[in-house]
């Protein structure tokens, strides 16, 4: 018997079942079978009461008056018909510590999930598992909670405020109340034979979830060990042709112009930045033999490579009112509920004798909003993908396991000890994480499975990692600024604290201005080194030499066309990078040369689409967004044409797909075509030579390959190195792929095209960490979104994000939220959630919003008392 939500009721319905598959490889947890069957036999039995009782008993109260001990005056919590809080505070502290209670009932068990992640703690929720004891020891060596209470200690009282009100909140929500009575994830999983104890919300846990985030969009991708096994693998010209194909410059547009650079005296003449732009252009290569230090955390964010955002922002003559309009739909990891938490927070005076009123979207960890407007500006984010981090090798005093050589001398380390324990009461793990001044040894301490027991110091090819989120950070305070900040100086002066994970931030005002500035804290190397293989850790030759400061970094404000598109691609042009250099000596270079920028394919069409559908209003903006054209199938689809097929079905279905008018609806039958094609032809042309060294992600790195290739058709990679007798050109494996996707097309769909549809095969599936990934369908059902069919794919502005790697074509990165702000009239600002604000199955705000999220659909922003008051669902009083 499974049990499905109608409405806010849950009723049996037939069928369902455990289906025991594996998802993400069975990386979270797999629940004990004998206590799942345990479960399922109480309800077959008729134990729906019990059922009742762990998904109903954890639903918070949002009505009536409730007792908060920390509060000084009575707070309003009015919930409106999709359950976002609108939180009315008289003072500052009160407003934050009511915020910490409603998103505690909303979201405590990802708020819990969340800061045993960051602590290298994940089994003491789920017990132990062999495949987790490895993600612990990497997450406490970083020493994430290290560097946070490094960070609050250089915080002023007044700088601690804010967090420390929050975590008042989130302590008077949870105080008192049982694992079982704050979410269902307890009650299973204490079936298991895990054991709860529920410790108190601190400031560090939200501090520690801002550096996970860094982690998420940054370090999580780092490439250096990858590419020094790619150049010993495929040597230097063939890989990089693969990893580094360069930035279309002049074909696709960056998001600060040239123009923009020359506005604003940042950038020097072209030619000398082409000439900068070839010196840099390699990568050197490094000695290290090793492994990568970092486990397999793809249950944590999808495994993603090539995540994004879209964001983009006009004004003027550009949009209908004359006044600015902002767009932003993050596009992250797929999970349920979703990363974002929609919220509006009211006080009468910010302390100043200014109110203080803001809206949009935080993280359940954070206080504040993270992005969306308040009285006089609008902001929204994308990832930038500079390069913070390097590892170092390191060498051991043979003689002392504790010292390492700095300058010709041996230097102590400092020596942590960490003790791993397990929720379900196996022998703790103890461990000893030695840190350099460049940072912890992230490879000691391998866990060997057979043995059951980390392996201890690796003095062999120990590797350090330095990374600008283990150092001094201010980004609360950066968005605690924005929400205050009343125009484009206060917004800089903000921004000035946000070091990582740097970010595109785009913005607007009531005034009718708009602006882009990138903050972050970059570093400056040494001139020969790029930081993109493991760099020698022996000698202050390789340190790095600083950071670029903040008014060097990328911005604009007003150009003269009136808009600005920020989609991942290269934030500026190469001239810029080239000033950069000239200005502060070595290589302060953080541009595609190095990192991880997205081709420009969104970029490109939401460009061509600004153009076109102007004057722009919110529907014009949803339009845009929505948006499924695919602009990567422009550069393959010419090539395909010119195929010669002797099976005259292949040709027919070829001519079909050229036909194709290149957007990726849902319904459409040729995406799905070319999804199968698509498929077939990255394994075709990469993987062989790959192997299992990368993972193949078929995303924007290898569509701008591909483009390069198609235009040498006997270039190396073309030919496949498992026929020892020929050797393979362009057109061999154009139509092998397309062979082979053809049938892989009819094997899933059938062979009459008429049925075919993309959403067959594209879905979104909301997975709940660890639960949702048990493998126990009974489970699954309660606690997962979906699947659902959806339209849009990698790189159409509608950004459905999937990878050849999985071997299936589900989404893994999605459009997390989506906004627009009219800052003409705020009170028609529209956005929707990709879940629901709830973390709760029981509720009816846990996958409300599904729905309208797949078809590009909003609903109000509510902004004004009038608005809120209209829509009120419930109203929650809060006294001390």
């Amino acid at each position: 018997m499974c049990l499905r939500a109608r409405g806010r009721r849950w009723y049996p319905s037939p069928g369902g079942g455990a289906s025991m598959k594996k998802f993400l490889s069975g990386k979270v947890v797999k629940i004990i079978l004998l206590s799942i069957l345990g479960l399922v036999v109480l309800l077959g039995a008729g134990g729906t009461g019990y059922y009742f009782h762990i998904t109903r008993g954890p639903m918070p109260r949002i009505d009536g008056t409730l007792q908060a001990k920390g509060l000084t005056d009575r707070v309003e919590v009015i919930r409106d018909s999709n359950g976002v809080p609108h939180v009315y505070a008289k003072n500052m502290h009160d407003l934050f510590f009511a915020q910490g209670y409603a998103q505690a009932q909303d979201r405590w068990w990802q708020m819990e999930f969340f800061r045993h992640t960051c602590a290298g703690k994940i089994e003491e929720l789920t017990g132990k598992k062999p495949n987790l004891v490895s993600a612990d020891i990497y997450l406490r060596s970083l020493g994430l909670y290290q560097a946070c209470r490094r960070d609050y200690e250089k915080f002023t009282q007044a700088e601690r405020a804010v967090i420390d009100a929050f975590a008042e909140g989130v302590n008077a929500y949870i105080a008192g109340r049982s694992p079982g009575g704050l979410s269902v994830n307890y009650s299973i999983l204490g079936l298991t034979g895990v054991k709860f104890t529920i410790e108190p919300w601190t400031a560090l846990d939200t501090l520690a979830f801002s550096k996970l985030m860094a982690w998420d969009l940054g370090l999580s991708r780092d490439p250096e060990v990858t590419w020094t096994k790619l150049h010993r693998l495929l040597g230097k010209e063939m890989a990089e042709r693969w990893f580094l194909p360069p930035w279309p410059f002049g074909k696709k547009p960056t998001v600060l112009l040239e123009e923009d650079a020359r506005a604003i005296g940042m950038n020097v003449a072209s030619s000398a930045a082409d000439g900068m732009a070839v010196s840099f252009r390699t990568c050197e290569f490094s000695g290290y033999p090793g492994d990568d230090p970092v486990p397999d955390l793809g249950w944590l964010n999808g495994g993603l490579e090539g995540a994004g955002s879209n964001s983009w922002v006009a004004t003027g003559p550009m949009t209908r009112s004359g006044k600015p309009l902002l767009e932003n739909d993050p596009h992250l990891g797929i999970q349920m509920p979703s990363i974002w938490y929609e919220v509006a927070l009211h006080c009468a005076d910010d302390g100043s004798g200014r109110p203080f009123d803001v809206a949009g979207f935080t993280f359940a960890a954070n206080p504040g909003v993270v992005v969306g407007h308040n009285r006089d500006i609008a902001w929204g984010t994308t990832n930038v993908y500079p390069d913070v981090n390097d590892l170092y090798m390191i060498k051991v005093n043979p003689d002392n396991p504790l010292q390492y050589q700095w300058n010709g001398a041996w230097r102590a380390m400092t020596v942590r000890q960490e003790v791993i324990t397990f929720g379900n009461g196996k022998p703790a793990v103890s461990i000893t994480v030695r840190e350099t001044h460049l940072g912890p040894i992230i490879n000691d301490n391998k866990y060997d499975a057979s043995a059951d027991k980390p392996g201890g110091f690796n003095n062999a090819d120990p590797l350090a990692l330095r990374w600008t989120a283990l150092e001094t950070g201010r980004i609360v305070h950066a968005i605690i600024g924005l929400n205050k900040a009343r125009n484009w100086e206060e917004f800089r002066v903000a921004l000035r604290n946000w070091d990582v994970p740097s970010q595109s931030i785009i913005y607007a005002d009531t005034k009718g201005n708009i602006g882009y500035q990138m903050p972050g804290r970059i570093p400056v190397r040494p001139a020969n080194l790029n930081g993109q293989v493991p760099t020698p850790g022996w000698g202050s030759e390789y340190e790095w030499k600083g950071y670029i400061p903040y008014d060097l970094l990328p911005r604009a404000y007003n150009p003269a066309r009136n808009f600005i598109v920020a989609a991942n691609q290269e934030a500026a042009p190469a001239s810029y990078y080239a000033m950069l250099n000239a200005r502060l000596g070595g290589n302060a270079d953080f541009g595609s040369t190095f990192n991880k920028w997205n081709y420009g394919y969104r970029g490109e069409r939401i460009g061509e689409l600004m153009t076109k559908l102007a004057p722009h209003t919110v529907d014009t903006y949803r339009a845009i967004a929505g948006d499924n054209r695919y602009l990567p199938a422009d550069e393959i689809l010419p090539y395909l044409a010119a195929l010669k097929f002797d099976d005259l079905a292949l040709t027919e279905a070829r001519d079909w797909l050229v036909g194709w008018d290149r957007v990726a609806t849902e319904q459409s039958p040729h995406a799905a075509l070319f999804g199968c094609f698509w498929m077939k032809l990255m394994i075709n042309l990469f993987k062989e030579e790959l192997g299992d060294t990368v993972k193949l992600d078929g995303t924007d790195r290898e569509m701008r390959a591909v483009a390069l290739l198609l235009e040498n058709a006997r270039d190396a990679w073309w030919d496949d190195p498992s026929t020892k007798d020929r050797t393979e050109t362009r057109d061999d494996i154009l139509a092998r792929s397309f062979r082979e996707g053809h049938v892989a097309a009819v094997e899933a769909m059938g062979g009459n095209r008429a049925r075919w549809e993309w959403g067959k095969l594209h879905k979104a599936r909301f997975v709940s960490n660890p639960l949702g990934a048990s493998g126990i369908g009974l489970i699954e059902k309660l606690v997962n979104g979906g699947p659902v069919p959806i339209g849009g794919s990698t790189e159409c502005v509608n950004s459905q994000m999937w990878y050849v790697h999985n071997g299936n074509y589900e989404a893994r990165s999605i459009p997390s939220m989506r906004m627009i702000i009219d800052m003409a009239d705020p009170e028609k600002s529209v956005c929707i959630n990709s879940t629901g604000q709830s973390g709760h199955p029981g509720s009816p705000w846990y996958e409300n919003m599904i729905t309208a999220w797949r078809n590009a659909e909003y609903h109000p922003m509510l902004w004004t008392r009038e608005q809120v008051d209209g829509d009120a669902a419930h109203r929650l009083v809060l006294t001390p």
